[in-house]
């Protein structure tokens, strides 16, 4: 067994190398993927061992991009998006919404659109205006559309193959913040065998709270829980993976085991995932909570400005703050 030590990054460009040698309809597309390696170097060396007509660098129009992709995948590729960065996805959303996500079912089930739209997201990298962005709201409200995001290296690896496989429409969102983070990688364990791609997933167990996150905010929910144990509390920590469909089957398991839930996510909160999921845990685990469902998010403004940054991102401090008040009801 081939486990090595890889950061996210390295371990979303081994996926897609992987995917690339495995399925000759794969194709890379995206502003500087092919010659620069990415803005985040995630498809570093991929153009120089597969060629230009595998790993394309595209103008830089992001309707075009995933406008022609979508001619792509109705011929039979599989072509794998880029978009540089969460903001740059706006420009893009009509083909997305209009046609990516509507194209199967507009074709009584004859056209399968096998696509994969990697965004990074989120913030905490310092960056300018409209490069920091939580759009998953937008895309996992839009039917036909699938939605996941992974949190540490071997899902990274696994998560974008497993993406890239699968026949339906998938929006890939990669926690910008977190691509220098390290961990380790099965590299030669079957994909037939791996998680499923649409399944959530204990992060750290846990007896006394809940804590349901996603993509970057799962490291800040893990160390919490780190912290939250030197004061004697032991806090289970949810990594959902998938936003649409959301899986919430391990949540309900741990909050009728904890009897406290706390959903964390860098979104604003207003109609955020963190809304659904907190109504979803109460209707099925009314009986069984001690508090209401709690939210700790990003607030109702545009990312702010690099400085302030760090006041805008939920951190170890809020979140538990939020389980300090579920334990005072």
């Amino acid at each position: 067994m081939a486990t090595e030590t890889l950061t996210i990054g390295k371990a979303l460009n081994t996926g897609l190398r992987r995917a690339l040698e495995n399925d000759p309809k794969v194709v890379i597309m995206g502003e500087d993927v092919g010659k620069l390696g990415g803005v985040f170097r995630i498809t570093d060396g991929l153009q120089k061992d597969f060629g230009d007509q595998r790993v394309i660098d595209t103008p830089l129009a992001e309707s075009g991009i995933i406008g022609t992709a979508v001619g792509l995948a109705i011929r039979g590729y599989r072509p794998v998006c880029e978009i540089q960065f969460d903001g740059f996805v706006y420009p893009a959303y009509d083909q997305i919404v209009s046609q990516v996500a509507k194209m199967h079912y507009r074709s009584g089930g004859k056209l399968r659109i096998p696509m994969v739209i990697r965004i990074p997201f989120g913030g905490g990298i310092g960056a300018v205006e409209h490069h920091s962005e939580s759009p998953e709201a937008y895309f996992s409200h839009t039917p036909g559309l699938k939605v996941v995001s992974c949190a540490n290296p071997q899902d990274a690896y696994v998560m974008i193959q497993q993406a890239i496989a699968s026949d339906d429409p998938i929006v890939f969102l990669e926690p910008k913040r977190r691509y220098w983070e390290k961990g380790p990688v099965d590299l030669d364990a079957p994909l037939a065998d791996a998680y499923p791609l649409h399944a959530s997933r204990i992060a750290r167990p846990g007896t006394d709270a809940t804590l349901l996150a996603y993509g970057p905010m799962v490291r800040t929910c893990l160390d919490a829980a780190t912290a939250a144990a030197e004061e004697g509390r032991e806090l289970e920590v949810i990594d959902l993976r998938s936003i649409s469909p959301l899986d919430l089957t391990a949540a309900y398991e741990s909050v009728r085991r904890t009897g406290r839930a706390v959903v964390v996510h860098e979104a604003p909160s207003n109609v955020g995932l963190g809304a659904e999921i907190a109504a979803r845990i109460t209707e099925e685990c009314f009986y069984s909570l001690e508090a209401p469902v709690l939210r700790v998010t990003g607030f109702d403004t545009p990312y702010p400005a690099a400085r302030v940054e760090e006041e805008y991102l939920p951190d170890i401090d809020r979140v538990l703050d939020a389980v300090d008040r579920t334990f005072g009801w």
